[in-house]
């Protein structure tokens, strides 16, 4: 069968179009949610067109329609939104929600923007369309690099939590959260570090003020030394090396240990953009500490390494030339330079409200009724399109009880999967929540009929089995997709 197709131009036109700038205090609600959706639409559809390479029209659109400074708005605004406000709900003793999925979509819109920003970067028509906002990105992306490497040089380790629907309403869910939002920080940062090396690639078109900004004001050539040298993606674990890649740790065998991973490939290359640019060289002070930084590099710089990115030869010939030279100090131009301004802008308007926002939104935001839950829940599940994330997913699905591979799920939810019947029966009292609430209104009382998840789109049951023969409440059989009177069928349209 064929894949999910990304949106069709026009969808794709109007969706772009629709993108607008959101107040803080109007954060998870209706239209920022709206927003949010259109976020996560083109997220998809980005990530998809760059598999097939058709991302083209998505750049041009985000171009023509000025788009991307919105997106930096965005982008900076739930930032500072999850460090002044999300610590205010967590404090507050009464505030039990009864879902906190709504929280949590809050806290995933800054990753899927910079998700969203990491794949489009790449293009130099999209970094010049950023305009004055480029600077308040490249602070975004030094804030994060900074608490990377600060985190790493601590020895800190950020290990995945893994947060299930049904723990989206249960009592200890904000502490749940609050692991769920540091664990997507990391993830988050590391897309932060693939922007700054896509923005570095750009150093010949980039403002005036950006190149001091990078390589003065924020010494991002020492930050990525620091980088380098602790290598927050790399950990040992009970003896074993670890590296994160595609969104989770993986033990790396003897073998693999000396191969380069696409993170470590982001660092060295944004390094060889602004170490060897001539406009870099003449504006970075090669004072004492710099310099004795940089020198660091050379202990990394093995023939293994240049072996897989020779390109670094360039970088272990410039600094073999800076060990025996005194680089002469940088002109000091007389210029205006140009300051980022949205997180001022933001912090400004709305400081001494952080409680009061908070308040706010726990009221009208955050405390929704059943009924307003699960209307909300179903426009979730039409924007993360089921079909959609299991070609976005890079592994397989996993039983909700056991962790295996499973080829089944729910098939009155289809958010959860099983490896076999026994492992649903068991995990029923823990799914049957968040299974209600994802389901909305439920099947026919005689509904028995269902079908293996890759054969639903090609086949249309009838629902109208013998009575009794219905839902039930305990996890039952007919609640698995898998039906033997379509077995044949289905075996028949999807073997080769």
């Amino acid at each position: 069968m064929a894949g999910p197709a990304p949106l069709l131009p026009a969808e794709a036109e109007a969706v772009v179009r629709a993108l607008q700038s959101t107040e803080l205090r109007d954060t998870g609600g209706q239209g920022w949610l709206r927003q949010h959706e259109y976020v996560e639409k083109l997220n998809m559809h980005a990530i998809l067109s760059a598999s097939t390479g058709q991302e083209q029209l998505l750049t041009e659109l985000l171009v023509t329609y000025a788009k991307i400074p919105v997106l930096i708005g965005e982008l900076i605004s739930v930032e500072i939104w999850k460090h002044k406000i999300f610590p205010v709900l967590c404090r507050l003793e009464d505030f039990k929600p009864r879902s906190t999925f709504p929280i949590y979509v809050v806290l995933h819109h800054e990753a899927s923007i910079i998700n969203l920003l990491e794949t489009v970067f790449f293009y130099k028509e999209i970094c010049e369309s950023a305009e004055d906002s480029i600077l308040d990105l490249i602070d975004y992306c030094h804030r994060k690099l900074t608490l990377l490497a600060a985190r790493s040089t601590n020895g800190q380790t950020v290990t995945p939590t893994e947060l299930r629907p049904e723990d989206l309403a249960s009592p200890s869910s904000m502490q749940e959260l609050q692991k769920q939002a540091e664990t997507m920080e990391f993830e988050i940062s590391l897309k932060a570090l693939s922007v700054l090396r896509f923005i570095t690639d750009q150093v010949e078109s980039l403002p005036l003020s950006a190149l001091t900004r990078m390589l003065n004001t924020h010494n991002l050539p020492c930050l990525l030394v620091a980088l380098v040298e602790h290598c927050p993606w790399s950990c040992r674990e009970a003896g074993k090396l670890k590296k994160f890649e595609n969104g989770a740790w993986h033990v790396v065998p003897p073998e693999d240990q000396v191969k380069m991973t696409k993170l470590d490939g982001q660092v060295w290359l944004a390094l060889l953009n602004l170490l060897l640019s001539p406009e870099c060289q003449r504006k970075y002070h090669f004072d004492g500490f710099n310099k004795s930084q940089l020198l660091k590099l050379r202990a990394f710089l093995t023939d293994v390494l240049i072996d897989q990115l020779p390109n670094l030869v360039e970088l272990q010939r410039f600094l073999s030339h800076l060990a025996v030279t005194e680089p002469a100090p940088p002109k000091k131009d007389l210029v205006l330079e140009q300051v980022p301004v949205i997180w001022d802008r933001i912090l400004k308007k709305n400081a001494g409200k952080w409680e009061a926002i908070a308040k706010h939104q726990v009221k009208r935001v955050f405390s929704p009724t059943e009924e307003e839950l699960k209307l909300q829940a179903r426009r979730w599940a039409q924007t993360y399109s089921l079909d959609m994330m299991e070609a976005l997913a890079p592994n397989k699905p996993r039983c909700g009880a056991c962790g295996t591979e499973a080829a089944k799920r729910c098939s009155r939810c289809r958010n959860e999967w099983y490896c076999t019947r026994a492992c649903q029966v068991q995990h029923w009292q823990k799914h049957k929540v968040a299974c209600n609430l994802m389901a909305g209104e439920p099947r026919g009382a005689d509904c028995s009929f269902t079908c293996h998840y890759r054969c639903r789109a090609l086949v249309r049951l009838d629902c109208s089995g013998p009575p009794g023969a219905g839902d039930e409440d305990d996890g039952t059989e007919q609640a698995l997709e898998k039906d033997t009177n379509v077995v044949g069928f289905c075996q028949e349209r999807l073997d080769p």
